[in-house]
């Protein structure tokens, strides 16, 4: 329990920073994991250089101030610049905020991890209930309900915790008012960065400092968050001791006997927040604190009724097929180009799959990846362990992912904005832990190998011309499900949900119907890509995936059919590059991603239409 409530104090202190973020700003803010782990990294740094005890402690506050300024700083220069294009939009630019801001600890203190001393007078151990317990981790127990406390005192005591809650409920009263809304979202992001860069510093002497704790962070602090309930600081502290705790018993009971069978239980601690977060959300969709919730803010102007295409959009989509038809004629003065045109085919039908359920859908997916992975496994399984063909194999592969997407978007689609984002990473991730540990099936970490077509697919034009032939089966089947009443019934569903369902429209029934589809399509993206590399590993479905699905689709733009071809070929040409240019690849995406939000904060598709707009003859 001491040890859960150690953890419980690392996980409240991001997961709180966070919440006050959202609840003013309402940014989800992608780069918070970053910097939690830059305070840990100058926690590392100051306490091995500032002298005597009080060197230790006073290195841990100022690296918790010097990422509160460094968070004005982002909101100053950054965020500022972006508060007015859509949530998902500013999403995008905090992620690549995380992708520059890893590349700079990378740059700073190296690729190895770093270990930080141990905290002077609280290097011993206590007894405790016949077990000895490191004196450090009772410290972090307790520094959890005090930081909690000093916040509560903060929020209601004060008049800027006052001004903080008023801003929660309602920004544009504030501002009426005559409080100053810029200096207030500076304050407020300044306070959440400095409590994640607490969060780091105070694990200097429990963990070493590494490039992965971002993400690693990120993840936990947004479960904790929409398990506490989105703005709820209490909330938090409840949701991190939950969670920490569940992980703790997992470890503390090791295998049980359940029946006969023997579980090690420790195996749940990589699932175990998901399914506690998958549980809450299912059956109290706003969280243990939260307030019920209706449907999101599209954060954009209504969208014109879609079209057909046009004569030069007939144009434009014919001289496309054609050059892509003509990418294997190239592969004997450039053999890397049809293996780049593949990857970029898998990639313009996954990210197509997800835009179906986040543009006319509105639903955003933080686990799409979870149908990608299970259409790589069950094309993979079926071909080597089954000995289907390659036709057959790939079909068993659609049929899994159609499986996954019809169970979990059952869930889903009841739910509105972040909440049903974080139930599909749930979902997502306890996916993916379930292929990581069954190695019997799956290979475990080692993934599965051997996975080659059959001919006439098993040349590099062969199969590149096959991928091609589905990809544009997959867009032609998004683009008639869109114009079809299905689709316009699922626009409406987006934009006025009480209207649709008022008007006889089974809103739910439609997303859910919306998710086979997606899940369909990105299983067929994901058995493209088993046979294209031939080998696959829990990777495979990763969160990072997810993530790049949602930077493609968004890069392209939410508002056109067209966006995700667009954002997927762009950040397949984009990442293939930048990676093979410098060691700090992450950094330059991240600038060129933030780059194109600032100019483009419609996508690529709605930029290339005002500019189409602006210099068309006036009619």
């Amino acid at each position: 329990m001491i040890n859960g409530l150690a953890s419980a104090s690392g996980l409240f202190f991001v997961a709180a920073g966070l919440s006050i973020i959202f609840g003013v700003t309402r940014i989800v803010n992608m780069a918070h994991g970053a910097f939690y782990m830059l305070g840990l990294y100058l926690a590392v740094t100051l306490a091995d250089r500032l002298p005597g005890p009080l060197g230790y402690w006073g290195g841990l506050l100022l690296a918790a101030l010097a990422i509160g300024l460094l968070g004005a700083a982002v909101e100053i220069l950054l965020l500022r610049r972006i508060y007015h294009v859509p949530e998902l939009y500013q999403l995008v630019a905090t992620f690549a905020l995380a992708l520059i801001l890893n590349d700079a600890a990378l740059w700073l203190w190296g690729p190895e991890d770093l270990l930080g001393p141990r905290a002077p007078g609280l290097k011993g151990s206590i007894e405790l209930i016949g077990r000895r317990l490191p004196e450090y981790d009772v410290f972090l127990a307790i520094a959890g309900p005090a930081v909690l406390l000093g916040l509560h005192l903060l929020m209601k005591r004060t008049r800027f915790g006052r001004t903080v809650r008023a801003a929660t409920q309602d920004r544009e009263m504030v501002a009426a008012l005559g409080i100053n809304p810029a200096l207030l979202f500076t304050a407020v992001f300044a306070l959440g960065a400095c409590l994640a860069g607490l969060g780091g510093a105070l694990q200097t002497a429990r963990e070493p400092a590494n490039l992965s704790l971002d993400l690693a962070v990120l993840g936990d602090a947004f479960v904790v968050v929409v398990i506490g309930g989105m703005g709820s600081i209490p909330g938090a502290y409840v949701a991190a001791v939950l969670v920490a705790l569940t992980k703790a018993l997992c470890i503390a009971l090791g295998t049980v006997d359940i029946t006969g069978w023997a579980f090690n239980m420790s195996k749940l601690t990589l699932v175990a927040e998901f399914l506690v977060m998958a549980l809450v959300l299912v059956l109290r969709p706003q969280g243990l604190f939260g307030r019920p919730h209706g449907a999101p803010a599209r954060g954009q102007a209504d969208e014109a009724p879609l079209r057909p295409l046009g004569a030069s959009g007939r144009t434009l989509a014919g001289l496309a097929l054609a050059a892509a038809l003509a990418v294997p004629l190239l592969a004997s003065a450039w053999a890397y180009a049809p293996v780049l045109a593949l990857d970029m085919l898998v990639a313009v039908l996954f990210a197509a799959s997800l835009h179906l359920v986040m543009g006319p859908g509105g639903m955003a997916s933080f686990g799409h990846a979870a149908y990608f992975g299970l259409g790589a496994y069950g094309t993979a399984l079926a071909a080597t362990g089954l000995g289907l063909p390659t036709v057959p194999a790939f079909g068993v592969g659609i049929l899994a992912a159609g499986a996954g997407a019809l169970v979990f978007g059952w869930f889903c689609v009841r739910l509105e904005g972040v909440y049903l984002a974080m139930l599909t990473l749930a979902f997502a991730q306890i996916v993916w832990s379930v292929i990581f540990q069954w190695e019997e099936v799956t290979g475990g970490s080692n993934g599965l190998i051997g996975i080659w077509p059959d001919w006439p697919f098993d040349s590099r034009a062969g199969l590149y011309l096959a991928a091609l032939a589905v990809t544009v089966a997959g867009l032609l089947m998004i683009r008639r499900l869109i114009h079809a009443p299905f689709g316009h019934a699922l626009r409406a569903g987006r934009d006025a949900r009480r209207r649709a369902e008022a008007s006889g429209i089974d809103v739910a029934g439609i997303r859910w119907l919306a998710f086979l589809a997606s899940g369909l399509l990105a299983g067929a993206a994901g058995g493209l890509y088993a046979f294209a590399k031939g080998s696959i590993s829990p990777e495979t479905l990763a969160v990072g995936r997810s993530i790049d699905a949602l930077v493609m689709v968004l890069l392209g733009g939410l508002s056109s059919p067209a966006g995700p071809v667009l954002g997927a070929g762009a950040f397949t040409l984009l990442q293939d590059m930048v990676m093979r240019e410098t060691a700090y690849w992450r950094a330059l995406l991240g600038a060129l991603i933030l780059a194109l939000v600032l100019l483009f904060p419609g996508g690529i598709a709605g930029g290339l239409s005002r500019l189409a707009a602006r210099w068309s003859p006036a009619r």
